[in-house]
C-alpha cells in the first residue's frame, strides 16, 4: 500500500469512530468536513517516509502516529480560521468550517479532533506500549506549550515577537513531529531527527509567506494577503520576495544535508526535494520586492 492510501485510509477509520453511535449530527458532519479532502497531507507524507526510512516494521503504528499528526494539523486550521484569528472565509477551496457550521461548532471541531488524534495513539499502544508513550509526548510537546502551535498562536498577542521562536512553534512545531514521530513508530532515536524536521518546517513557513504575498486566494484555496493584513511577521517582509526565494532554497538544501544515516536514506532526501517542488510558490521569481514594502 503506497503512503497516501496508508493514512487516508487511517484518517478515513478514525473520522467514522467519531461519527459513530448516536452522536450530534452537526458535529458529526463538521469533523469529516474539516479533514476530507485533505490538503497536500505534507506532514503524513513526511511522517511515513521517515518511518518507511528507519525499516517501518511496525507499520499499524506509523499510520496511527501519521492519522493522529494530521488530525491535530486539521484541527490547528479550524481553529486558524476563527474570527477571533484570522477570521478567514474559505479554507481548501471551500468555506471554512465556522462559516458552514457555526463558530461553536468550529471551536468543538477543532477541539475533538485533537482528542481523537491523542486516542488514536493510544488505540495502538497494545501493539508496543513504549512506542505508543513516546508518541503521545512527541506531539504533545509540538501542540502544546511552551513549544508547540499553541505557543506559535500565542506569539501573535505579544507586543514584541521573536521571529524565530514563533516560526518555530507555529510551523516548525509539526514538521519536528513528523519527523521524530516517524522515527519513533519505527523504533529509532527521534532526536538524531529533529534538526530535519526544524529545516523543513522554516522552509515551509518562507514558502507559505511567500505564497500569501504573490498569489490570489482562488490559487491559494484561502484569502491570500493575511500576514500584511494582519501586521504579522514574515519572511517577505524580513527579506523581500527575491531574498525570501533566495533563503528558501538554502534552507531546502540544508534540510537534505542534514538526513541521518538509515537505510532509506537516499529515497528520503528524493521525498524532500520533491516536496520542496511543492513548497515553491508560482509567480514569486516574477515579483520583485525590498523589505518594508
Amino acid at each position: 500500500m503506497d503512503i497516501s492510501r496508508r493514512y487516508e485510509t487511517a484518517i478515513a477509520h478514525a473520522i467514522a469512530r467519531g461519527q459513530s453511535g448516536m452522536p450530534p449530527g452537526k458535529l458529526a458532519h463538521a469533523l469529516e468536513y474539516a479533514v476530507m479532502p485533505g490538503g497536500a497531507r505534507i506532514r503524513p507524507t513526511i511522517l511515513l517516509s521517515v518511518a518507511k526510512a528507519c525499516g517501518d516494521d511496525q507499520p499499524e503504528i506509523a499510520d496511527a502516529a501519521a492519522c493522529a499528526l494530521e488530525l491535530i494539523h486539521c484541527a490547528s486550521l479550524v481553529h486558524d480560521d476563527l474570527p477571533c484569528f484570522d477570521d478567514a472565509d474559505t479554507r481548501r477551496g471551500k468555506a471554512s468550517v465556522h462559516r458552514a457550521y457555526s463558530e461553536p461548532l468550529a471551536v468543538l471541531t477543532g477541539d475533538s479532533l485533537i482528542v481523537m488524534a491523542f486516542e488514536v495513539l493510544g488505540r495502538v499502544a497494545h501493539l508496543d506500549a513504549q512506542r505508543s508513550a513516546a508518541l503521545v509526548l512527541a506531539l504533545a510537546g509540538c501542540t502544546g506549550m511552551p513549544n508547540g502551535i499553541c505557543a506559535g498562536q500565542g506569539w501573535e498577542s505579544e507586543a514584541e515577537i521573536d521571529l524565530g521562536a514563533y516560526h518555530r512553534a507555529k510551523t516548525g512545531a509539526l514538521f519536528v513531529a513528523a519527523t521524530q514521530m516517524g522515527a519513533i513508530a519505527a523504533g529509532h532515536d527521534p532526536h538524531a531527527w529533529e534538526e530535519l524536521g526544524m529545516r523543513i518546517g522554516e522552509a515551509f513557513q518562507v514558502a507559505d509567506d511567500l505564497r500569501d504575498a504573490v498569489s490570489d486566494a482562488k490559487t491559494l484555496g484561502k484569502p491570500a494577503g493575511q500576514d500584511d493584513l494582519h501586521g504579522r511577521p514574515s519572511a517577505v517582509s524580513e527579506y523581500g520576495v527575491q531574498g525570501a526565494m533566495s533563503h528558501l532554497q538554502d534552507i531546502l538544501s540544508g534540510a537534505i544535508a542534514s538526513i541521518p544515516a538509515c537505510p532509506g536514506e537516499a529515497a528520503l532526501a528524493q521525498m524532500v526535494q520533491a516536496q520542496a517542488q511543492r513548497f515553491a510558490p508560482q509567480g514569486a521569481a516574477s515579483k520583485r520586492t525590498i523589505p518594508g514594502e
